[in-house]
């Protein structure tokens, strides 16, 4: 796809409006250098920058490029990652951050330290920023530059160094702040480009006769495309396992995600208070409910376009290719590289985050200073781009990234939610059934798939969580420790009750829509 002039002026627009944004507010952000200001937003982001935020970091190449290949491959089923997230989020902002907000909670690998000890604090810091580095930011960054190369003929190593150049400006300049203001923009663009792109591939379905009509004929020409549970026939069925992909393990790779993942949660824990950061996960869980529009709708019109690709993840960029025209070319453009840009942004900064405050401040350089801690964390930044970049060339070989992605998580979610459930609800929860939870992470899952090899990664997911949990409640109870040694956890009286109207109706409707929507094509 050649790029016109106007395309050009398009995406160059975006860029200086994105770079001139961040310098504006890195500039008044570096009136307070302490680390809480950096890596924190200094507590000051309202709801609508925590949820635009929230789905910035997390919309990226891996729903346009590989979301949209899974749409091609299995249809509408793998909406479920998105429509189900929508729940989910309410129920961290209900249930988690209430927790994390009330005990002060800035990483995820402080609040082990809180509930359990610094042993295993420092042990999933490490695991956290290495998953971080060689898993997320190789991953976005391969498909983004994939997506970049399919859609202008740029070569895949100029593109990973342009995607890393560009979020690494954006990340060290104001930390977080600056991530955190730019993603209006950022989201703006994906959701308006996105929806173009929808427009454009379901009016080519239709040979010009609209979006409707098109999508009329996509139910007509391909219904098994339009069906949330897919049959034990189906090919797909390894990846969404019927009914139990509504149901089951999914639920753990989420809750883990939006409740435990520090790229995602840091954006509410940077809010202005409690309530903003409640409201900021409803809003974005509005904006989930979008998502599948944007990308799975465009996989499932590329498979019914019977597109000329060698493997799924190419439908994506195949239809930007051949169906959006010179003019708006640059719109959707630019919002591919602010869906990419801004997850990228959002891991660098959390992956700093972990580095300075869980390992640097706590066990490199104990009295360092905040301006020194925030110095480490921009060093740490650049490393961590220049390791990602140099091995995102690796995923080449893969077929479908989002399957790949999923699945690798899906080996370490089942230990950690088991942590993070039983660490938040029960207070009996040692820290030595924590610690045999770590130990036991990947061996429980890898030893499930060797027993099961053929078991969906997803009901894997669920077994796996079901016997570290229950290993975890055996061995609490089993510990005879007095309770003088055991870190006493105790949580204030009704500190999940929400008495905020607008959070309340908002979180019912979401359940009302996403009902009707399963209703629908169940």
């Amino acid at each position: 796809m050649n790029l016109s002039i106007a395309d050009i002026t398009v995406f160059f627009v975006y860029c200086a409006l994105i770079i001139g944004t961040g310098i504006l507010i890195s500039r008044n952000a570096g009136r307070r250098k302490d680390s809480t200001g950096y890596f924190m937003a200094g507590n000051t982001l309202p709801w609508y920058i925590v949820g635009s935020s929230v789905i910035a970091a997390n919309i990226s190449a891996e729903q346009f490029i590989g979301m949209s290949g899974s749409g091609f491959s299995m249809g509408l089923a793998i909406a479920s990652y998105e429509w189900l997230a929508s729940i989910m989020l309410i129920m961290v902002a209900l249930w988690f951050l209430p927790v994390f907000v009330r005990k002060k909670i800035l990483t995820m690998p402080q609040f082990l330290e809180l509930r359990y000890n610094r042993r295993i604090k420092t042990v999933l810091a490490v695991f956290w920023l290495l998953l971080f580095i060689f898993v997320n930011l190789t991953s976005i960054l391969y498909l983004g530059a994939l997506s970049i190369k399919t859609v202008i003929g740029i070569k895949m190593g100029y593109a990973i160094a342009g995607l890393a150049l560009f979020s690494l400006l954006l990340t060290v300049g104001g930390g977080l702040r600056t991530i955190a203001g730019t993603d209006m923009i950022q989201v703006g663009f994906l959701i308006l480009g996105g929806l173009i792109t929808t427009f454009l591939a379901l009016n080519a379905v239709s040979d010009g006769a609209g979006a409707f009509e098109g999508l009329s004929l996509m139910l007509e020409k391909a219904p098994e495309k339009f069906h949330m549970i897919l049959s034990r026939s189906d090919p797909n069925y390894k990846y969404m396992p019927g009914i139990r992909s509504v149901f089951g393990g999914i639920w753990i790779a989420g809750i883990y995600y939006f409740g435990a993942n520090q790229y995602i949660i840091q954006k509410a824990l940077g809010a202005k208070s409690l309530r903003e950061a409640q409201r900021g996960m409803v809003f974005a869980a509005y904006l989930k409910l979008l998502i599948p529009v944007l990308v799975v709708l465009p996989g499932i019109a590329a498979f019914v376009l019977n597109a000329d690709i060698a493997k799924p993840d190419e439908a994506y960029p195949w239809l930007l290719h051949k169906f959006v025209p010179k003019g708006i070319r640059g719109i959707v453009f630019a919002a591919l590289i602010a869906a990419i840009v801004s997850s990228l942004a959002a891991i660098i900064n959390s992956a700093s985050t972990i580095f300075s405050m869980d390992i640097y401040k706590a066990h490199l350089k104990k009295n360092t200073s905040d301006a020194e801690t925030v110095r480490a964390g921009k060093i740490a930044c650049l490393i961590i781009v220049v390791v990602a970049s140099l091995l995102a060339s690796t995923l080449s070989g893969i077929n479908q990234v989002f399957q790949f992605i999923q699945e690798y998580t899906g080996l370490v979610s089942p230990g950690i939610t088991a942590l993070f459930v039983l660490g938040i609800f029960w207070k009996r929860t040692t820290s030595k059934a924590a610690w045999i939870a770590v130990l036991l992470t990947f061996p429980v899952p890898l030893l499930a798939k060797w027993i099961f090899p053929s078991m969906p990664f997803l009901d894997n997911m669920l077994l796996s969580f079901l016997i570290i949990s229950l290993q975890m409640i055996l061995v609490s109870l089993a510990d005879r420790k007095k309770p003088h040694d055991e870190k006493k956890w105790e949580l204030p009286e009704r500190i999940f009750r929400n008495d905020d109207p607008v959070f309340k109706w908002a979180s019912l409707v979401i359940l009302l829509i996403l009902f009707l929507l399963y209703y629908t094509f169940w």
